[in-house]
């Protein structure tokens, strides 16, 4: 895994795995699907610390959307599914979409690069 983006599940206080999709997309580099990020490891860690503050879900944010608030999130407890929330949104309002699998929301996100003017 590049040590440029993702965090080291050694320093979450939470256990996680990443789906192999997410690691092999970084593996390859595709990690800007405009106008989707894979974020850069210190800004997964800030946005991380973020969402830890204002939210009860114990979510890790792995991508970011570049035109709102939008986070692409896993969550421990319901494994192996991205969630998408509206990070800074009421608690309970924040999650809006949610994808089965890594390779799900890939695929949305390069939909919206698509799309993306």
């Amino acid at each position: 895994m590049s040590l440029e983006y993702l965090l080291d599940p050694t320093e979450l206080d939470i256990g996680i795995n990443y789906p192999g999709g997410l690691l092999r997309a970084v593996d390859q580099g595709l990690v800007n699907l405009t106008p989707w990020h894979i974020m850069q490891r210190d800004l997964a860690k800030k946005r991380f610390q973020g969402v830890r503050q204002r939210y009860r879900v114990m979510y890790v944010p792995f991508a970011r959307r570049q035109d709102n608030d939008d986070l692409a999130c896993f969550d421990p407890a319901r494994p192996q599914r991205i969630f998408i929330i509206h990070d800074f949104a009421p608690e309970g309002a924040q999650e809006y979409r949610e994808f089965p699998s890594f390779w799900d929301w890939f695929r949305s996100a390069v939909e919206d690069m698509m799309e993306f003017d």
